[in-house]
Formats: structure tokens, C-alpha cells, sequence
């Protein structure tokens, strides 16, 4: 498996749409290709000189910065009558796989995480092939943090985080939907004075592009809104009960 980061609208969102290739076969998947103007001159060579065989977008959810780009993509391929893939409200959506179930495109097997919250068709998608793991996640969890509960509730991020996510195995690599790395270290390091938060402010201030740097493992150990058992945090925020600071770390961030 190979993941062609294609950063969008950088500056403003800092987004990131990603290729998936299966090296052995060529087939290939676009994840959340909102912003085509960035999209388009990475893919069309590729498509076009048959280095790849694109097969379907996939959306992690349905907000215009991350599936706002399909009819266009679409149109683009006609002649491929690629599905869309993804949560129930995407634009143009064509299937949206169950809970824990998937589809495989060459070698590498697919798998659905329903993580309603940011918003209620949010879908992570977790990638095997063979030893390599991978996990796309969207607006549901970034490095060192996790996206706004426009849709949801505390309860929701927390088993989407900390259940659906956090049982993944420990060597699955993080893909977020924006480069928000900066920004979640330094709210970090107001409530942690952790040793992998301080890894996380050092790697962030280091580097302008971080995704798929860090782990699931990685992200227990830096990331507060998957340590919410941490004493240090629970005194950061008055709470000890996990939804409760996940709840206020949130109210926090939003105000940091």
C-alpha cells in the first residue's frame, strides 16, 4: 500500500485529501478530494498515463471541505462510473458500508468505523495490507486532538476516540482530514505537562505537514482527548468522569 498525501486549500483549511494505491494491482482509492484545483494535477497524470486504475472516492464525512469535491471528480471520470463511498449524507453517495464491514480493492482490505459525533455519517476508514495498518479519520481525530462536536455529543467523541479508535492495534498509522498539529500541541501543553505532549510540541513546531507520523499507540500518550484518565488533565479541567472531560477539554479547546 502506498498513500500519496495531496495537501488542499492550504493556508486556509489545511486539508488533506489522500491517494491510495495498491502497488501490486494499480487499483486505487481518492479519500475526500473536496478541493479539485488541488486534486486534479496530481491525479490525472497518473490516471491518464494508466499508472493507476482509480476505482472510487471515499468520504469520511459529508461537510463541502471534504466531500465537496465528488460530482466534480465525477464528471472528470465519466468514463469510470466510479461509487462514492461513504456516510449516508455525502454528496452523490452511492453505498455506505455497515459498522465494522468493508470491501477490499486489490491487497488491501477495508474497513468501515461508524464515529458519529462531529458529525452523525462520520466514517473512519481502517486499511490492512498485509503487516501495513493505516486509518483515515476525517474531522473525528487529528493529532494530538479531535474535531468539533457540531453533530454530537461528548459521549459520542469519547467512544470514538477512545473505544472504536483506541482498540485499533497500536501500529496503525493516523491519517487526519486537516494539518491541525500545531495548534492541538500547544492547547496540549496547557493541560499537560507529559512527556509525549512535549514530544508533540517539539515534532509540530518542526514540521509544517505531520500527517501519518504518529500512531494509535502515539496518540494515547500525546493526544488529551484519549487520555482523559490522566490526573494532571482531570485537574486541568475539575472533572473525573471520562465524558465529563472529555466535555470540558472540548469547551476548552473551542475557547483556547
Amino acid at each position: 500500500m502506498h498513500i500519496k498525501t495531496i495537501p488542499m486549500s492550504w493556508g486556509k483549511g489545511d486539508n488533506y485529501a489522500y491517494l491510495v494505491i495498491d502497488e501490486k494491482t494499480k487499483d486505487s482509492v481518492i479519500i475526500d478530494p473536496a478541493y479539485i484545483e488541488d486534486v486534479i494535477p496530481t491525479l490525472s497524470p497518473l490516471v491518464k498515463s494508466g499508472e493507476i486504475n482509480l476505482t472510487a472516492i471515499i468520504n469520511t464525512h459529508h461537510h463541502d471541505d471534504h466531500a465537496g469535491g465528488n460530482r466534480k471528480i465525477l464528471a472528470e471520470y465519466a468514463d469510470k462510473k466510479l461509487p462514492v463511498i461513504g456516510g449516508k449524507d455525502s454528496d452523490a453517495v452511492t453505498k455506505t458500508p455497515a459498522h465494522n464491514t468493508g470491501f477490499s480493492f486489490g491487497s488491501i482490505v477495508v474497513e468501515a468505523l461508524h464515529t458519529p459525533c462531529h458529525t452523525q455519517d462520520s466514517i473512519c476508514w481502517f486499511m490492512q495490507d498485509g503487516d501495513q495498518k493505516v486509518v483515515f479519520t476525517g474531522d473525528t481525530l487529528f493529532h494530538g486532538g479531535c474535531g468539533r462536536f457540531f453533530e454530537g455529543s461528548a459521549e459520542e467523541m469519547d467512544k470514538a476516540l477512545n473505544k472504536t479508535l483506541g482498540s485499533l492495534p497500536d501500529d496503525t498509522k493516523v491519517y487526519p482530514g486537516h494539518e491541525y498539529t500545531k495548534a492541538n500541541a500547544r492547547f496540549g501543553e496547557s493541560v499537560s505537562k507529559s512527556k509525549g505532549v512535549a514530544e508533540l510540541v517539539k515534532v509540530a513546531g518542526a514540521n509544517e505537514q505531520t500527517t501519518g507520523k504518529w500512531t494509535i499507540a502515539d496518540e494515547k500518550k500525546h493526544n488529551v482527548f484519549m487520555m482523559l484518565g490522566d490526573a494532571e488533565i482531570q485537574k486541568a479541567t475539575g472533572q473525573t468522569e471520562p465524558v465529563k472531560v472529555m466535555e470540558r477539554l472540548r469547551e476548552m479547546k473551542n475557547n483556547f
